[in-house]
C-alpha cells in the first residue's frame, strides 16, 4: 500500500479499465449508476461490517446524489481496500488527505467468484449429456438470450437437442446416389409401406425431436421436409438426413422456394458426420454446391467425401477422376488438410467387374469397410462430439456478446443515433477488428460479416443490452472449470 498526498489517487489507464469492468459488473440496470441496492450486493461481498460499508458509501457519495458514478465507485473501492487493510474509515481519513494507490488484480479480487455464477454440482448430474444440458440452461442460455444469439447465429437449444441420436447428413448433386446409399446401408427400401412418415410441420413442433429450430425457414421448407421412422438396428443409434439434389445452372436461381444453404448449415451444426457424394461423370461443383460447402465452414472435421459409382470407370480413368475431384475440392474447401475420400459403388447391384476389374473389387470392399467403421464410430464418439460442439457454441456466444456490447457502446447517448447505426453497419468489418484487438480474440472465430450485417439491419442497436461481465464470467467459469470437472467425473481414462 502506498499513501499519496491527494484526496484520492489517480489511476493508470489499465487500472481504470479494470475498474470499469467491475463497475459494469456491479451496475445491475446497465444505466451507468451504482444504486443503493447495487452497492449492498456488491460491496457486501467484501465481508466488511455493515457500519463500515455505510461509512464508505457516505464518503464516496460526497455530493449526496444517491448513487455512485464511475469515479465515486473507484473512490469507494479504494476506501474498501483501506478498510480491509485495517484503516478506520471516517472523515479524518479525508481530512488527512490520504489515499491508496490501488493496483487491483483479477486473481485476488475479493468478489470472485461472482454472485451470478455457481459451480456445477456433479453429484446431481447423471451423465455428460445431462451435465451439458444443465450447464447450458444455467450459464450459456442466459448469455445467448440477452444478445439475440438465436437470431444472428443459431436457435436456442432445447432438451431434445441434447438427447437426440447422432445424425449423418448426405449432400450431393442430383443422381449421385444419396438415397441409394442410405438404402444400401439399411439393406432395405425406405420409406416402406408400413413405416411412419411424419410431415415437416408436425416434426418441427414435437418436443421429443431436435427439429424445432427449422420453423425459422418457414412453411415453404417444412412442406418439403418429412421424417421417416422404421425399425432397424442401425437406426437405433443413428439418424440419416437425406437431402434433395443440389441444383446447377439456371435451376439454382428459379427452383428453390426456401433457403437451401441455410437449412444445410443448420443441419451441419447438428450433425456428427457430413458425407459429400460425387459421381465420376459429374465432378463439376455448381455455384449452389459451392455455397453449401462454404456454409459448412467450422465443421471441417465432420466432412467425408464419397466418390460413388466408381465401378463405372476403369482403373486408369478412376485415377484421373480422383485427381480431378481432389483439385476441385481443394479450391472449395480451402483447407491445407487432405479430406478423406471413400471410393466405391454403394448400392445393391453387382459390381461391374468388366470395367472395374479384380483390383477394383478388392479396393471397393476395403473402402466400404472403412466407411462402415467410420459410421459405427459415430455413436461411440457422440459424447466427444457433443462436448466439442458445445464448447464451439460457447465461444461463438461469447464473441457474439462482445460484438453486440461493443456496438451498443458505440451508440451516442442522445442525438444522431440513426446516423451512428448506419455508420456501424457500413463499417462492420472495422468494428469486428476493434473487438478482436480489444479482446485478443482469434479472427477465425468471428461470424460471417455479410450475414451479420443483414440481420443487424433489422434491429435498433440502441436497444441492445449492455455487455454484462457477470454473464461472460459465467461462460468462462463453465469452460474453465465446469466442463473439465464434468469430464473428470464421468470419464476414466484407464477404461
Amino acid at each position: 500500500m502506498e499513501i499519496s498526498s491527494g484526496p484520492f489517487s489517480t489511476c493508470s489507464a489499465e487500472t481504470r479499465k479494470l475498474y470499469q469492468e467491475w463497475f459494469n459488473f456491479a451496475d445491475s440496470d446497465g444505466d451507468g449508476r451504482i444504486t443503493g441496492n447495487d452497492a449492498i450486493l456488491f460491496f457486501g461481498m467484501s465481508q466488511l461490517p455493515r457500519e463500515v460499508l455505510k461509512q464508505v458509501w457516505a464518503l464516496a457519495d460526497a455530493n449526496r446524489q444517491g448513487f455512485l458514478g464511475l469515479q465515486e465507485f473507484i473512490n469507494a473501492m479504494q476506501l474498501v481496500s483501506l478498510a480491509q487493510s485495517g484503516h478506520i474509515i471516517n472523515q479524518d481519513l479525508l481530512s488527512a488527505k490520504r489515499s491508496i494507490m490501488l493496483q487491483p488484480s483479477r486473481s485476488s479480487c475479493w468478489f470472485t467468484p461472482s454472485r451470478s455464477s455457481k459451480k456445477l454440482e456433479t453429484s446431481s448430474v447423471t451423465s455428460i449429456v445431462d451435465g451439458l444440458k444443465k450447464l447450458y440452461n444455467q450459464k450459456l442460455k442466459p448469455l445467448e438470450s440477452s444478445y439475440h444469439f438465436d437470431t444472428f447465429v443459431s436457435p436456442l437449444l432445447t432438451n431434445s437437442d441434447f438427447d437426440a441420436k447422432p445424425m449423418v447428413m448426405l449432400l450431393g448433386q442430383y443422381s449421385t446416389g444419396k438415397t441409394t446409399f442410405i438404402k444400401h446401408m439399411l439393406k432395405s427400401s425406405y420409406p416402406g409401406p408400413d413405416e411412419r412418415n411424419i410431415p415437416g410441420n408436425t416434426v418441427a413442433v414435437q418436443a421429443d425431436m431436435p427439429f424445432r429450430g427449422l420453423t425459422a425457414f418457414g412453411t415453404a421448407f417444412l412442406s418439403k421436409f418429412e421424417c421417416s421412422q422404421m425399425p432397424h438396428p442401425l437406426l437405433e443409434h443413428i439418424t440419416f438426413v437425406d437431402t434433395p439434389g443440389v441444383l446447377s445452372g439456371e435451376k439454382q436461381r428459379t427452383q428453390r422456394s426456401y433457403n437451401f444453404t441455410g437449412v444445410s448449415s443448420w443441419f451441419a451444426a447438428k450433425c456428427d458426420l457430413i458425407l459429400l457424394l460425387f459421381d465420376p461423370h459429374k465432378l463439376d461443383i455448381s455455384d449452389e454446391f459451392k455455397r453449401v460447402i462454404a456454409s459448412l465452414r467450422g465443421h471441417d472435421d465432420k466432412i467425408r467425401v464419397v466418390l460413388n459409382k466408381a465401378d463405372q470407370v476403369d482403373s486408369q480413368q478412376l485415377m484421373r477422376v480422383y485427381g480431378a475431384l481432389m483439385w476441385s475440392l481443394g479450391k472449395v474447401l480451402n483447407t491445407p488438410e487432405v479430406t478423406r475420400v471413400y471410393i466405391g459403388s454403394f448400392n445393391d447391384k453387382p459390381l461391374n467387374e468388366a470395367i472395374a476389374g479384380p483390383m477394383g473389387r478388392d479396393l471397393f470392399e476395403k473402402e466400404q469397410d472403412d466407411l462402415l467403421a467410420d459410421l459405427k464410430d459415430v455413436p461411440r464418439k457422440a459424447s466427444d462430439r457433443r462436448i466439442n460442439e458445445f464448447v464451439k457454441r460457447a465461444r461463438a456466444a461469447k464473441i457474439h456478446a462482445y460484438i453486440i456490447g461493443h456496438l451498443k457502446n458505440e451508440m451516442p447517448a442522445m442525438i444522431g443515433k440513426a446516423k451512428a447505426q448506419q455508420r456501424l453497419i457500413d463499417n462492420l468489418e472495422e468494428e469486428f477488428r476493434k473487438v478482436q484487438r480489444d479482446r485478443h480474440l482469434p479472427a477465425g472465430d468471428f461470424p460471417n460479416v455479410e450475414h451479420f450485417r443483414e440481420v443487424l439491419k433489422g434491429y435498433n442497436i440502441d436497444r441492445f443490452e449492455k455487455l454484462k461481465p457477470q454473464k461472460i464470467q459465467a461462460a468462462d467459469e463453465m469452460l474453465g472449470y465446469d466442463i473439465p470437472e464434468l469430464l473428470r467425473t464421468f470419464r476414466n481414462l484407464y477404461n
